[in-house]
């Protein structure tokens, strides 16, 4: 006993081998974007980050309340959450570990001795029962750190689960504000497409009436048929995508497609934000659940390093082997003169092994530096996620004026090419070019919209989003 205590006491005041593990220093840039260039005019806003929900930016109630049901409902999320509970419980096994283990068991056998034996029973009875009640207990001192460094990296592992958990959070109310605005899209295109389709109408209309009084010729009035035609044959496709995008957004919400959703989306519906929050280069890490969950990778791999060292040094594993109370009959159990015991101690210190425990310790140590590589990498990727989606907002807010300026002078000169052929001052060739730049430039107008909204998506995602597993509970 007094080996065992000094064992413990021993456990209690050593050190844990290996590398304690030091967060990266990880020298960040000032800036997202090089020297010299500008952001957009919505970020000007800076230093501050961004709200939890920061879908509630597009100020949408459709959005905010499909986004909810998808947080609830997502079967992604619940898997999430399961695999954060899996690494919450494979903490909680290994610090039982150092804690001693206490078995209580009970045996009783009837046996038959042979005829040329002697019998052990004390009546020498060839037939007797025995009735075993016994207490085992073992203890495996925790000398060198090894089952600490364990429980170290199953914690960092469970912090990297949760992380993952606010990623995947992130992820789902990104994918769904994206599939919100493809559907808005898709439903402006629908929309252009048919006033396209009913503006050519009228004009196959006129071209006919012309065609009747001689002032246009049969093939005017087949090349102005042929372009109705065209414009008609767009409209399924469009139709057939909207159709799929609503399945989309309905799986993205925990529901089968058949069941559907009833929020529907339209550009008007959806607001580009005045002020764009944007967080400091220098605390970026700390937002974006990526970089997190890679750091806890890191943290881990730290860990297991030391816990290959310590598998390299000697284990001492002490305890009662037994300690119960045998009797021919129940009742006898626990009477003086029925109890035994027997105490032991082990060491095993590994003397040959054909270098495996070395070996593993040099791949632990390589785990780690991949995963010093890796953190590294996820911080620059959460770099260029940002400087790309800085990028795309500043020339999002160009390219949507010049779709504005062209869908404007567009619809001017069909206007007046309309006029002029009412008069029979233009061609119908002429008709038919001008009103093909205005339906390009109206198509036009509404996917730079659409870009717009996206590009803010992900520059919320970019900057990690708000989201906080916290916030989740």
């Amino acid at each position: 006993m007094k080996l065992m205590m000094l064992a413990l006491l021993a456990a209690l005041g050593g050190c844990a081998v290996g590398p304690d593990y030091v967060r990266p220093k990880t020298v960040l840039p000032q800036s997202y974007l090089p020297a010299g260039e500008a952001l957009a005019e919505p970020l000007a806003w800076r230093g501050s980050t961004l709200p939890a929900q920061w879908w509630t930016l597009f100020h949408s109630a459709p959005l905010d309340a499909l986004i909810a049901a998808s947080l609830q409902h997502s079967p992604t999320v619940e898997t999430a959450q399961a695999a954060l509970r899996i690494a919450q419980e494979n903490v909680a096994v290994q610090q039982g570990a150092a804690l001693p283990l206490v078995d209580l068991g009970f045996t009783p056998t009837r046996q038959k001795i042979a005829g040329t034996l002697a019998s052990p029973a004390a009546s020498a009875a060839s037939i007797y029962n025995l009735h075993t009640a016994q207490v085992t207990v073992s203890y495996t001192p925790d000398l060198f750190g090894g089952n600490r460094r364990q429980v170290e990296s199953l914690q960092a592992q469970t912090s990297q689960q949760r992380f993952l958990l606010d990623a995947t959070y992130l992820a789902l109310t990104a994918n769904v504000a994206n599939a919100a605005i493809q559907e808005a899209a898709l439903r402006g295109q629908l929309a252009a497409t048919r006033e396209i389709v009913a503006s050519q109408a009228r004009v196959h209309a006129m071209v006919l009436r012309q065609v009747q009084l001689g002032q246009l010729g049969r093939a005017d009035a087949a090349a102005q048929e042929a372009l109705l035609a065209v414009a008609e044959a767009s409209l399924p496709p469009l139709e057939k995508q909207l159709a799929m995008q609503r399945n989309l957004l309905t799986t993205l919400a925990g529901r089968y497609a058949s069941e559907g959703v009833a929020e529907q989306f339209e550009l008007a519906g959806l607001q580009l934000p005045d002020n764009l929050p944007l967080t400091l280069p220098s605390t970026l890490v700390e937002h974006r659940p990526d970089v997190r969950a890679a750091e806890e990778q890191l943290h881990a791999a730290n860990a297991a390093v030391g816990v290959a060292i310590a598998n390299r040094l000697p284990n001492i594993t002490l305890g009662v082997n037994a300690y119960g109370s045998s009797a021919n009959r129940l009742a006898d159990l626990f009477k003086a003169g029925t109890g035994f015991w027997s105490l032991a101690g082990n060491i095993t210190q590994p003397l040959f092994d054909a270098g495996m425990l070395q070996h593993r310790q040099a791949a632990a140590q390589a785990a780690a530096d991949q995963a010093a590589a890796q953190y590294r990498s996820s911080v620059l990727n959460a770099f260029q996620n940002v400087a790309d989606a800085l990028q795309a907002i500043r020339y999002d807010d160009v390219a949507e004026r010049a779709a504005e300026r062209a869908e404007r002078a567009t619809a001017n000169s069909l206007a007046i090419l309309r006029s002029q052929l009412a008069l029979g001052d233009v061609s119908a060739l002429s008709l038919l070019i001008g009103e093909q730049a205005y339906q390009q430039a109206k198509l036009a107008r509404v996917q730079a919209r659409a870009n717009r909204l996206a590009d803010v998506v992900a520059l919320c995602q970019a900057l990690g989003g708000g989201w906080s597993t916290d916030l989740a509970r």
